[in-house]
């Protein structure tokens, strides 16, 4: 697997009570080319998406999704988890060709 680093914005808080509720939103950048385009000479641009996404908190995946080319380019997710312990919240993109996007995040838990 090849890590690509593309540019990522998450939004989510630094801590969070034991119990809460947070609130976590990401976005990638990312052309997020459908394969149906035809290039200047008439030729099918090659398909090129980002097809899964997958959050982990302390080690243990709380999230995950596939993608369709139907996503707009760059692609914006919003999810919420209960704050449980502090840990690290892992971000992973993939696209169609096993390459990688990772982002990660700390939540401390009081």
């Amino acid at each position: 697997m090849t890590e690509i680093a593309r540019p990522t914005r998450i939004s989510m808080p630094q801590s969070a009570k034991h119990g809460e509720t947070i609130e976590i939103k990401t976005l990638i950048q990312h052309e997020m080319e459908t394969g149906y385009r035809r290039d200047a000479q008439g030729k099918t641009v090659p398909r090129d998406i980002i097809s899964r996404f997958v959050v982990t908190y302390a080690g243990v995946e709380i999230f995950s999704a596939e993608t369709f080319p139907g996503v707009s380019a760059n692609p914006y997710l919003a999810l919420s988890t209960v704050a449980t312990e502090t840990g690290d919240l892992i971000f992973t993109w993939t696209d169609l060709s096993g390459a990688t996007t990772t982002a990660t995040r700390k939540l401390t838990v009081t």
